[in-house]
């Protein structure tokens, strides 16, 4: 018995240290997080009738949007920009929209 409980106590030690993050990784609890902001990302650009959501692509890591993709005009990436701001949880932007 007491075997037993040491090998469970190292395996819940293993799992709780694998779900923790760092500077280049993502824990558990905040890749949901971003995978939730980008989805609100993605539905405010989509609500929005001047913009097509095909058109941009959100990617999120640790509250940091990213909008990558190309767009038919500069207002078009500000608009877009504008918008992710104004979603709660986003700490920045970067914009790295293409006009074409």
């Amino acid at each position: 018995m007491n075997k037993f409980t040491l090998i469970i106590g190292l395996l819940l030690t293993i799992l709780l240290v694998g779900c923790a993050g760092g500077p280049i990784h993502e824990s558990t609890g905040e890749y949901l997080d971003d995978v939730a902001l980008t989805t609100k990302v993605k539905t405010s650009i989509l609500g929005d009738s001047r913009l097509k959501l095909l058109q941009i692509n959100v990617e999120t890591f640790k509250g940091v949007v990213q909008l990558s993709g190309f767009v038919d005009s500069a207002s078009t990436a500000s608009r877009a920009t504008e918008l992710t701001r104004k979603v709660k949880g986003v700490r920045s932007v970067n914009n790295s929209m293409i006009v074409k």
